[in-house]
């Protein structure tokens, strides 16, 4: 991509479902982030509903959101150079639980009313012109942001499945084709989703996904933890939440049965389904719990085949799934369950559909693994950055509207 597809000095505002001030990470705040290398951003928290402000109004974050509406605070706050967050300085209505279509309209209509005035006297206060609005997968609260702040551009960007969880299924199912129709473009961080906006909207791109991979990186030479270096080898590992919505168990049951000489090795948090699973009762399963994040790279180093067992439903078919480019960036070769997602990972992991592809697999990663094919993966996984993926956003924009 060419120096010339940059966009540049250009006003955008974003606006989404995850506050600046929330501590874990999203794609959005790096988004952000790196559009404001060329541009002025302002990054719009959501506004304050009314049930959040008497539900938890001791919470130091709605405290500071209440001082906003009641005007004893400055809603602007400088980030960093060229990037601005907005505590919205309105109150919103708490809507979703009402079924009634006209009421839920007309009250929508409001909130979306309140939310445009406080976002549009922060554009003028910092001068901002024709600005580019970038919405972060927000069905509700932004859907007449477009028809109310008339920006030059305005792009919908889908990372999640929404419509599989019942808050955003009650009126997304109705809405969310209609905001990605109204849509100037739509962008979308898995080919999943790039396919599912484009049955609305033919102007719907696949742009990637950035990660943060610097503590996987060059990494392949620590130590193994204590509680792997005991287990016979080979070691067969996952990491992450152990969430039965999310990972079949039924298929990790199979294969330690099948290869009862293999080490499964399972690193993170479970669920209640996942305690009360029969895994417990395999003995070549090892559930080792939750880790420090700065220790995960040794996890991972120690495994000889990486895992993904996925459920395939609504929940997990759209997903991106981020432990794949983590697996990839220290080398391992990685067995997963076949998705659509997943197909941009086809040349560098094994995908599987059925439990007995899955043992098969993962023999053939064993048999075929080379430093070879572990520089292709970490050279694959390397290019997955929040620049290349920022990048690819600006290349959808200048498609259709050649800013």
């Amino acid at each position: 991509m060419s120096g010339n597809d940059i966009i540049k000095n250009r006003d955008i505002v974003i606006v989404g479902q995850q506050p600046w001030d929330v501590e874990i990470g999203s794609n959005c705040k790096n988004i952000a982030l790196e559009f404001s290398k060329h541009n002025r951003v302002l990054y719009v928290n959501s506004p304050l509903d009314r049930i959040t402000l008497l539900k938890h109004k001791a919470d130091p974050k709605v405290a500071k959101r209440i001082d906003v509406v009641h005007k004893k605070a400055d809603g602007i706050v400088p980030i960093q150079d060229n990037l601005w967050n907005l505590y919205p300085d309105e109150l919103i209505e708490s809507i979703n639980w009402i079924k009634n279509d006209t009421i839920y309209t007309f009250l929508n209509k409001v909130n979306n009313k309140r939310f445009a005035r406080s976002i549009d006297r922060a554009i003028k206060k910092l001068g901002f012109k024709d600005v580019i609005l970038f919405n972060d997968n927000d069905i509700f609260r932004c859907f007449y942001l477009k028809d109310l702040l008339k920006p030059a551009v305005s792009i919908y960007y889908s990372r999640d499945f929404l419509l599989s969880v019942d808050y955003w299924k009650l009126h997304g199912e109705k809405l969310e084709p209609q905001l990605i129709a109204k849509s100037d473009l739509c962008v979308a961080n898995s080919t999943y989703l790039a396919n599912y906006c484009g049955k609305y909207n033919k102007s719907s791109f696949y742009v990637g996904q950035g990660c943060d991979l610097e503590i996987f990186t060059n990494k392949q030479g620590i130590a193994t933890p204590g509680d792997v270096a005991g287990l016979n080898k080979p070691v067969i590992g996952y990491v992450g939440a152990l969430q039965s919505i999310r990972l079949d168990i039924d298929l990790l049951e199979y294969i330690a049965k099948q290869k009862p000489d293999w080490s499964i090795v399972l690193v993170g948090p479970e669920d209640n389904e996942f305690k009360a699973s029969q895994l417990h009762g395999i003995p070549n399963i090892h559930f080792l719990g939750s880790k420090p994040a700065e220790l995960l790279p040794a996890y991972i180093n120690s495994f000889d085949v990486c895992l993904n067992p996925q459920m395939v439903n609504q929940v997990t078919i759209g997903n991106y799934p981020r432990k794949i480019d983590e697996y990839l960036a220290m080398g391992k070769p990685t067995v997963a369950t076949r998705t659509e997602a997943m197909s941009v990972f086809e040349e560098h992991t094994y995908l599987c559909n059925t439990k007995e592809e899955y043992v098969a697999a993962i023999q053939k990663a064993l048999d075929e693994n080379s430093p070879e094919l572990q520089h292709q993966r970490i050279d694959f996984a390397s290019s997955h950055t929040w620049e290349n993926n920022v990048k690819e956003i600006y290349k959808a924009i200048n498609a259709v509207v050649g800013l």
